[in-house]
């Protein structure tokens, strides 16, 4: 099996994590709970790297996904934000369709903007709304070439230690090129729950499942991911890393366990 050809990456982040002092804040498990909020006002750079195998007819192409994905909270005024999410995928193909060459490069970056108040509801329900983009920046065949625009929404709960909720958008193809894909439209749908420790040690289990509306082909991977907050020196992180499983996935796309790894940058007020 492919994927036990890696797991000196775990071993080896398990090596650097124990260089890692625990974060020793007063307020751990607060900031993990923003950390686990898409859209708390929490500047932070989290760095995700993924791996998945089993692609092309023979499961023989495997994928490095490295998202760089940075969140930008931005006050309005007294009683609004716009959080800023973007997502820049760097990628490594091997064997993707088969036969292929090794391809790097840079995927399609994602643009998110959700408009949210500042506090929750009544009820305790956070929630934001606004638009995303997609842009044909990718390079090296790893585009599909088509500038797409569409709506996006969140909502999510806090009760004690818990975080559960929900992001959703869906994208439609408003131009660029038919060499690739004639037209798009994708519904993307994240439910998560997270469990978050005093000492700021996270839980999280979630789907990242996207359906194909033209192609009519649901992918779904099931995510399990643990992170813990710490410091290098001054500045405070949180690292883990975790494990998917492909529940479903379109015909020659990625099948069977993968690896999630995580590394996160943070700037709390």
């Amino acid at each position: 099996m492919k994927l036990l050809k890696h797991t000196g990456v775990v071993i080896a982040l398990s090596l650097f994590a124990s260089q890692i002092a625990t974060a020793e804040v007063h307020n751990a498990q607060d900031i993990a709970k923003k950390l686990a909020n898409p859209i708390s006002a929490l500047i932070s750079l989290p760095m995700q790297l993924n791996y998945a195998q089993g692609y092309g007819a023979n499961d023989d192409g495997e994928q490095y996904l490295l998202n760089v994905q940075p969140v930008i909270p931005i006050s309005l005024n007294d009683d609004w934000n716009v959080i800023s999410r973007t997502i820049l995928p760097i990628v490594r193909r091997d064997d993707i369709p088969t036969g292929s060459d090794v391809q790097n490069g840079i995927g399609d970056i994602v643009q998110s903007l959700f408009f949210s108040p500042k506090e929750p509801t009544q009820s305790g329900w956070i929630w934001g709304v606004g638009p995303v983009f997609m842009f044909p920046s990718g390079t090296n065949d790893l585009s599909i070439e088509k500038w797409s625009a569409g709506p996006t929404a969140v909502a999510l709960k806090q009760d004690g230690p818990w975080t559960y909720g929900g992001l959703a958008n869906h994208i439609w193809s408003v131009g660029g090129s038919d060499d690739v894909i004639e037209d798009i439209s994708q519904s993307f749908i994240q439910p998560f729950v997270s469990y978050s420790t005093p000492k700021g040690l996270t839980y999280t289990v979630m789907t990242e499942s996207t359906y194909d509306w033209e192609g009519e082909q649901w992918s779904v991977p099931i995510h399990l991911v643990a992170t813990q907050l710490g410091k290098i020196g001054n500045q405070m992180i949180s690292y883990g890393g975790g494990i998917h499983y492909w529940a479903e996935s379109p015909e020659g796309g990625p099948e069977g366990f993968g690896v999630r790894l995580v590394f996160t940058l943070l700037w709390p007020k």
